[in-house]
């Protein structure tokens, strides 16, 4: 079962400004940076049906992982929180707290001796195009 994704506004002319993710066909808008609460996140769905979970840290910088939790299958990272530990960002899955690097996608807490990763997508601000 997967969750349901949010729908977010649209960009608009009024801010001037949207946060893009870049996938295979390219950069796609997401959402304006105002639609979203830092240190928390939105699920979006990009051009090529690809889930992902989209973050904007205190600092205004824009992170974009895969939406999917590895350690249960369900798509729900989107609703972590947003931490830091020596200096490296992270999302806490809420369902088993697991942190995941928003740079590399890394899995902080995995104990097994395997790398458990989740997707990173390049992510920015810039304007709105006309």
């Amino acid at each position: 079962m997967t969750a349901p994704t949010a729908t977010l506004p649209k960009p608009s002319e009024a801010t001037n400004t949207v946060i893009e993710v870049r996938f295979e066909g390219g950069w796609a808008p997401v959402c304006e940076p105002a639609a979203l609460l830092p240190g928390r996140g939105v699920a979006a769905l990009l051009p090529d049906g690809t889930q992902i979970a989209v973050f904007l840290d205190r600092e205004g910088r824009p992170y974009a992982i895969g939406n999917r939790d590895p350690f249960t299958g369900a798509y729900v990272l989107s609703r972590g929180l947003l931490g830091s530990t020596g200096g490296v960002p992270f999302v806490a899955s809420p369902l088993l707290k697991q942190r995941f690097e928003l740079t590399t996608g890394r899995c902080l807490d995995d104990g097994d001796g395997e790398e458990t990763r989740v997707p990173v997508f390049p992510a920015r601000i810039g304007p709105v195009a006309g």
